[in-house]
């Protein structure tokens, strides 16, 4: 293993709670599973790795863990490096997807065992434990067994049990992986509930995108070893930084152009099908390289008397009642697909299959990304 740390690069600040430095991670040497790895999660931050399976994100949170090895760069915490420092010395709570509880002990006893591996007073002991189970709401389950738990408890236990001896930075792989929809949103609820009143630091690994933009303070996303932006939730959504981003982040609508003119804070755009648009995001490929029009389908309309400052034909295909709204499809010349979600009520159109319609949207609709994905 390579350590390329140095007392110069430790800082203490709380801006700079966990660092990952230039991190890199192979297996054999010579592939990168992990290419270079940069992050800096404040004290109290909820930080999420999301991307893909296979992309790096649980490799980057086991090498904090301690579970793995860094091949080359720099992780520290508070600012100490910590790269040779033992999983057990490093003050790291871990939860995972299948609860890791031990099955022939009871809930207190499993939250118990922590304590007693740190060499806690046994008053110690129970006093925590106790607090324990009230924080998540179990006080009565002390005695049961994890056979006798459902998903969502066994889950909450797992919770408890990496925050009962306070460490400083909990860890959270997939946690929620493993439980239906309405427990998964539960559980989402509840952990930023601790997270709000505890005020650790969380490094949380997903796939699932509506979980990080619901639970993040900010998101890295991942993408093949290496991240392609991290920002806050909104800006990921808002303004992704390339079209990797803005496919992952959300559902969105692509279609394929060329920049043909950047002016006063406009990027003019040749699309494919022959049609023109125009947006407002400057920092775009240059005039004469390819783009990818990017477009949320809650920011494209069906136009109806009032054209806005954009718009394009496409052929009406099929729709889609999803209860509080109406999924809109519509395939360009060009064969770009393309979607409109739009509220299900009583302005919410009919539209004969094949039907040529006129879909339209505002300036800051819509983003002139880079193609790469």
């Amino acid at each position: 293993m390579t350590d390329t740390t140095t007392t110069g690069q430790a800082s203490s600040s709380d801006d700079q709670y966990v660092r990952f430095i230039n991190v890199k991670k192979s297996y054999d040497q010579h592939n990168l599973v992990v290419k270079d790895f940069n992050l800096d999660a404040r004290k109290g931050e909820f930080v999420t790795l999301l991307g893909p399976s296979g992309s790096g994100k649980t490799t980057c949170l086991m090498m904090l863990a301690g579970f793995e090895d860094v091949t080359s760069g720099s992780i520290l915490i508070n600012g100490e490096p910590v790269n040779n420092i033992a999983p057990y010395h490093r003050n790291i709570g871990m939860v995972f997807q299948h609860y890791a509880l031990f099955p022939h002990m009871t809930i207190s006893e499993n939250l118990a065992y922590p304590l007693k591996v740190r060499k806690k007073s046994a008053d110690e002991v129970k006093r925590r434990v106790k607090e324990s189970l009230a924080l998540v709401e179990l006080a009565d389950f002390g005695k049961r067994y994890p056979g006798q738990l459902s998903g969502g408890q066994k889950q909450r236990v797992a919770l408890a049990r990496s925050l009962i001896f306070e460490p400083s930075i909990v860890l959270m792989d997939e946690p929620l992986g493993a439980l239906d929809k309405n427990l998964r949103e539960q559980m989402q609820f509840e952990i930023k509930r601790l997270h709000e009143d505890l005020g650790f630091t969380a490094i949380y690994v997903t796939h699932d995108q509506t979980e990080a933009l619901t639970m993040s303070d900010r998101i890295a996303v991942f993408n093949d070893g290496i991240v392609e932006q991290c920002a806050a939730p909104e800006e990921l959504y808002e303004r992704p930084a390339n079209s990797f981003v803005a496919d992952f982040i959300g559902e969105n609508n692509r279609i394929p152009g060329t920049v043909t003119r950047i002016e006063g804070g406009r990027a003019q755009i040749s699309l494919d099908d022959g049609s023109s648009a125009t947006t407002l995001n400057p920092n775009c490929p240059q005039p004469g390289e390819p783009c990818m029009l990017t477009i949320r389908p809650e920011n494209l309309f069906i136009a109806g008397d009032t054209l806005r400052d954009n718009c394009i034909e496409a052929s009406f295909t099929t729709r889609l009642y999803v209860g509080d709204s109406i999924r809109y499809f519509f395939k360009m010349n060009s064969g770009a697909e393309l979607m409109v979600k739009a509220l299900n009520d009583s302005q919410a159109p009919v539209l004969a299959p094949g039907a040529l319609t006129r879909l339209t949207w505002d300036l800051a609709g819509g983003l002139a990304l880079d193609r790469a994905v």
